[in-house]
């Protein structure tokens, strides 16, 4: 009898604070990234995240190994459209929410069902209107 292909159950998606404390093998996310890896869950970041993430004195050689065990989703046109699409639905607008709605898109477009680990669950849960399960870090 032979076996079929592992097919990913879900996605885990992180966040800047969820990618900075992954970067610094936090024991919580660590944990979250351990339990996906047994799930065969997919585990995304937008690459707007990126530009949150990237200071001076972050890590580089943890950030390049963490960020080589992910999938970084490119921010194409579609998913700005639709980022801009949530913003509009929950009321919100401008740049304080502007990489929270990437996120959100990317999120909403990932095989699921999704979790989304990040410091700001109140206006993540907001953008993906209950579609996704945000969980504090």
């Amino acid at each position: 009898m032979t076996r079929s292909p592992a097919v990913p159950g879900g996605t885990l998606v992180l966040d800047s604070e969820g990618l900075a404390k992954a970067v610094l093998r936090d024991r919580t996310v660590t944990g979250w990234l351990a339990l996906a890896r047994a799930d065969d869950l997919r585990v995304v970041t937008s690459a707007a995240t990126l530009v949150e993430v990237v200071h001076p004195r972050i890590n580089r050689p943890a950030l390049e190994w963490t960020l080589s065990r992910l999938v970084v989703e490119p921010v194409t046109e579609p998913v700005a459209r639709h980022a801009a699409a949530l913003l509009a639905d929950a009321g919100l607008h401008g740049h304080k929410y502007a990489i929270d709605a990437i996120l959100g898109a990317t999120a909403l477009s990932a095989p699921g069902p999704v979790t989304l680990l990040t410091s700001d669950p109140e206006d993540l849960m907001v953008l993906c209107d209950g579609r996704v399960t945000v969980i504090k870090v």
